[in-house]
């Protein structure tokens, strides 16, 4: 196995040396190992409870329904030719769209991450309807890449490239900004998350969300859920906006999705919606879509996510009710808890104090994900595997690193 040395040298030298020099900081020169469940093992010997990593890990590390579907495939068909059909991706397409929203949502077009999926509604919303414009939500994160961009509302992001976007009209969370956004009646679509999970996790108000799609319908425009990270009982329902009766044209799907082992990400539409890549299946490829692997991963993966659905409600409660607690305990430091299911937000009073409470957090053993949109606020993601124990261990490490930051003294990478 490649040396924690060695490993640290070639982000530095390869990849990016500030992100060699956090990375080093957070693991105290240790790097990841290998992961079981909500636990990371470390080069030297620690562990930590995995909390964070971007909410790919619903399902934990190395599920072992997982892995074995995967090492399934790959010693029958690892790649498609792409030019015949591929039993494990058909098997996919047929479970997921009778996942969501049967006899609705029935057709799906498969990448590899969630800009992927993001492109692709865009761009059938785009083409389907002959309009240009978009219409997201202010604080709203859909991916980087130039078209997901676009409807990404951070300012960090979009401001080295920010000539080359367009096309898309941000409206705030307030249902009497939705007339202007629709006032010029050239909107393709609506895209919006329903829990906001990059920009702070903010979940979207019902009647905001009832207001938005309803100007939607009467534009005739189509209706897009990102749900690439509140999807598939994250947040509790298989789908927020399904569940909420908002009938979208597309849900998208992704980062858990792949099980917490391969990447993966799903557009899972109506008819209509699909239609343009119905008449021609070229106007949007990519040479990995529905990868064998990729799918024989999301197939087990949906099934481990329904078979642990009751422990992650469980779950859900402790983990709102914990948050609650430690809040009231450290109020200098700690301004409130948000979120929904297994994907919360705790907001620290300063981006300084948060990015200290974040290494305080995995020097201790337990990993958190920051919100780089909201820099002041942590990102909890616990796994739908999550035991007792490793809950209770994520309570004290919370509550002793909170005891060692001084908010009004904070300065990220010097608390303690």
């Amino acid at each position: 196995m490649r040396s924690a040395e060695d490993t640290l040298r070639g982000v530095r030298e390869h990849i990016s040396p500030s992100l060699g020099m956090l990375y080093a900081i957070n693991g105290m020169d240790a790097v990841e190992a290998t992961g079981d469940g909500a636990l990371v093992s470390l080069s030297d010997g620690r562990d930590a409870v995995d909390f964070g990593s971007y909410a790919v890990t619903l399902l934990g590390h190395r599920h072992p329904a997982v892995t074995a579907a995967v090492a399934a495939e790959l010693g029958r068909m690892p790649t498609s030719t792409r030019v015949l059909a591929n039993p494990a991706t058909a098997a996919l397409a047929d479970r997921l769209t009778g996942y969501l929203d049967p006899g609705r949502l029935t057709r799906a077009w498969f990448g590899l991450n969630g800009c992927d999926a993001v492109e692709a509604a865009l761009k059938l919303a785009r083409a389907h309807t002959g309009r240009t414009r978009v219409v997201a939500v202010e604080g709203a994160y859909h991916g980087k890449s130039l078209g997901a961009l676009a409807a990404t509302w951070s300012e960090r992001y979009r401001a080295p490239v920010r000539g080359l976007l367009g096309g898309v009209t941000h409206v705030p969370v307030d249902v009497g900004a939705l007339d202007a956004a629709f006032a010029d009646g050239d909107v393709a679509a609506v895209i919006f998350e329903p829990v906001q999970g990059e920009g702070g996790v903010r979940p979207l108000p019902s009647e905001f969300l009832d207001a938005l799609v309803a100007r939607a319908r009467e534009a005739g425009a189509f209706v897009v859920a990102d749900e690439i990270q509140t999807g598939l009982r994250r947040c509790g329902e298989r789908s927020l906006a399904v569940a909420a009766g908002l009938r979208p044209d597309a849900v998208l799907l992704g980062k858990a999705l792949g099980g917490g082992v391969l990447p993966l990400s799903a557009m899972v539409a109506t008819e209509e919606f699909h239609r343009p890549l119905a008449r021609d299946p070229f106007l949007h490829t990519t040479t990995f879509s529905g990868h064998p692997l990729c799918a024989a991963a999301g197939a087990a993966a949906l099934e481990a996510v329904e078979e642990h659905a009751a422990d992650g409600a469980d779950l859900a409660e402790r983990v709102e009710r914990g948050l609650a607690e430690l809040c009231a305990r450290h109020p200098g430091l700690l301004r409130g808890a948000r979120g929904r299911g297994l994907l919360w937000g705790l907001e620290a009073a300063s981006p300084a104090a948060a990015g200290d409470l974040l290494m305080e957090l995995g020097q201790r053993g337990l990993l958190l994900s920051p919100c780089l949109g909201e820099p002041e606020v942590l990102r909890l993601l616990p796994p739908l595997v999550t035991t007792p124990a490793q809950l209770d261990r994520a309570w004290q490490v919370l509550d002793e690193a909170a005891a060692k930051i001084t908010p009004d003294l904070a300065v990220s990478g010097t608390a303690g």
